[in-house]
């Protein structure tokens, strides 16, 4: 029933953001304020059939570190970053924390075990994206199954597991942050970024992407360094030096 509450709120959310995204125009088509059970978030809604990528350094093996680097990288193909938001955890030298491939190729592995902080918080899981068709896995599963992915990224804690949030969340918890994270449709077809606006818990942020946009697996990017590029909407956040960041690519 859960499940199925939740699928009628994501439609009854998709035609109302809609409408929202026409009236604003087209250039910010993909992205929309909303506001959830008293708390404010950005959600940027896109098709699994658009250019959704993972950067985290160019071929020369720097670190892009900032959506203003991955933009300016792509204004020289011709291309422009739609969208960005930090795409999973890392290290002090901006290395991915867990499993971390980009067109294929693999640069750090999947991790399985428990461990400190949130990324440790098992069950964790893995954004992974093909032609296509987009997924959240949790880690173990993604171990046994082995999918085929283009781009993925690992990071902990999952948010919501097959319709269920994480059991280790808790409704009255005090630990509050800006928070960000991504949801996948039932159909893998569509998939939704969402940032908190204001501090939320995690209690509260997995409700917001199984009970607000019906997506029956979401995973947590990251907190406390939570930023979004979104043209559309005029926002550009800055602040220390990035590593996973996942984007959609337009030409420009």
């Amino acid at each position: 029933m859960q499940i199925k509450a939740a699928l009628l709120a994501a439609a009854t959310w998709a035609a109302t953001t809609a409408a929202t995204l026409l009236a604003a125009g087209p250039a910010a088509a993909s992205c929309a304020e909303v506001e959830f059970d008293g708390a404010d978030y950005t959600v940027c809604r896109y098709s699994a059939e658009q250019d959704i990528r993972l950067f985290h350094a160019d071929r020369t093996g720097a670190v892009y570190g900032s959506f203003r680097a991955v933009d300016a990288a792509l204004a020289e193909q011709g291309l422009r970053l739609d969208f960005a938001m930090n795409g999973g955890m890392y290290h002090s030298d901006r290395s991915p924390v867990g499993l971390y491939l980009e067109r294929g190729k693999l640069t750090a592995g999947l991790v399985t075990r428990a461990g400190p902080g949130n990324f440790g918080l098992l069950p964790n899981g893995v954004f992974c994206m093909s032609p296509g068709r987009a997924a959240v896995i949790e880690s173990r599963a993604f171990e046994r199954e082995n999918p085929s992915c283009t781009f993925a990224s690992q990071s902990g804690p999952m948010l919501v597991i097959n319709g269920a949030l994480h059991p280790r969340f808790l409704e009255d918890s005090d630990s509050r942050y800006i928070r960000n994270g991504v949801g996948v449709s039932p159909d893998g077809r569509t998939v939704y970024f969402a940032i908190s606006d204001e501090r939320v818990n995690f209690h509260a942020f997995g409700r917001l992407f199984r009970d607000h946009l019906g997506t029956p697996n979401a995973l947590y990017f990251d907190g406390k360094v939570s930023r979004l590029f979104a043209p559309g909407l005029g926002r550009a956040d800055s602040g220390f030096a990035l590593g996973p960041i996942v984007g959609v690519v337009v030409p420009q």
